[in-house]
């Protein structure tokens, strides 16, 4: 498929958008109107874009439908500040529940029934429900554009950041298995960051990794070894020497494949395929080099 903007319908590029560039972290915005009533609405358009200074982007776009704008943006002209509070698993529904469009006027805090409790610097209030929550004032908005479908960014600076300390470890950093978020995909899809849908990845090594392109033809083209496999062995810091003895395992599968130099070579890859998912990079690479 091939997809040149302007060719389709807006609704139509913007499903394939969300679905696409997922999944997005949810900025659940508190604000407040010029009469000091309060809104509070999701949006996954949204992230950090820096630390010194603090600063975090939503957009709240124009609807596609009919090209109206939301009440949060309204707000934000008003007022220029914003409490962008973090959405778990627990309260996912209530703040899905938050979403619908109600008239003007009404309070979402009292329809998806949270807790607003008073925030330190700024004038919206923070939800008291949310693990974290950033009072922000607004630096600017830049608006991208004038029909349904376009956004409008929403540059805040965080000037205060509350954490519940129920979800830091020892160390006094959030653990991602308590603080339990939910992000939005494509559709009425979310995703949850708990359990096994979390994985590390260590960062690249201080001195550069050799690099894929300097791993060995037949690994580069093994059949077995995927691209995160390869991606593993090209953050080597060097290929390790041949060792002269090798592990049991190593030894059958050179002396049962010892006339079948492809079946060999997929025997010893499965092996290290399988080290290297346990995180022995040392030893699959002995297999490797057998």
């Amino acid at each position: 498929m091939r997809i040149i903007p302007g060719e389709i319908k807006t609704a139509l590029l913007h499903g394939y958008l969300l679905g696409a560039v997922a999944p997005r972290p949810i900025c659940f915005a508190s604000t407040i109107d010029s009469n000091g009533v309060s809104n509070l609405s999701p949006f996954s358009f949204f992230n950090v874009f820096g630390a010194k200074p603090p600063i975090l982007i939503f957009s709240p776009a124009r609807r596609v439908r009919d090209n109206t704008v939301k009440h949060t943006l309204e707000n934000v002209y008003a007022t220029s500040e914003v409490v962008i509070n973090v959405v778990n698993y627990n309260m996912v529904q209530q703040t899905n529940l938050a979403s619908c469009e109600y008239p003007k006027g009404v309070d979402e805090f009292v329809k998806a029934g949270f807790t607003p409790i008073p925030s330190d610097i700024v004038k919206p209030f923070r939800v008291k429900e949310s693990p974290v929550q950033l009072e922000c004032r607004v630096l600017k908005v830049l608006e991208t554009g004038t029909e349904g479908g376009a956004g409008n960014l929403v540059i805040c600076e965080v000037v205060c950041m509350h954490i519940d300390d129920a979800v830091l470890d020892a160390e006094g950093k959030i653990d991602p298995n308590k603080i339990d978020l939910v992000a939005r995909m494509g559709g009425d899809h979310y995703c949850r960051a708990y359990g096994s849908a979390i994985f590390d990845v260590p960062k690249p090594n201080a001195a550069l990794g050799i690099g894929i392109d300097a791993l060995p033809q037949a690994v580069r083209n093994s059949t077995i070894l995927t691209g995160n496999h390869l991606g593993i062995l090209g953050n080597s810091t060097a290929i390790p020497p041949k060792e002269a003895a090798h592990d049991k395992r190593i030894n059958g599968i050179l002396d049962l494949y010892k006339n079948d130099p492809v079946a060999r070579t997929e025997g010893l890859h499965r092996y290290a395929k399988a080290l290297i998912e346990t995180g022995d990079v040392e030893k699959a690479w002995q297999a490797l080099l057998a």
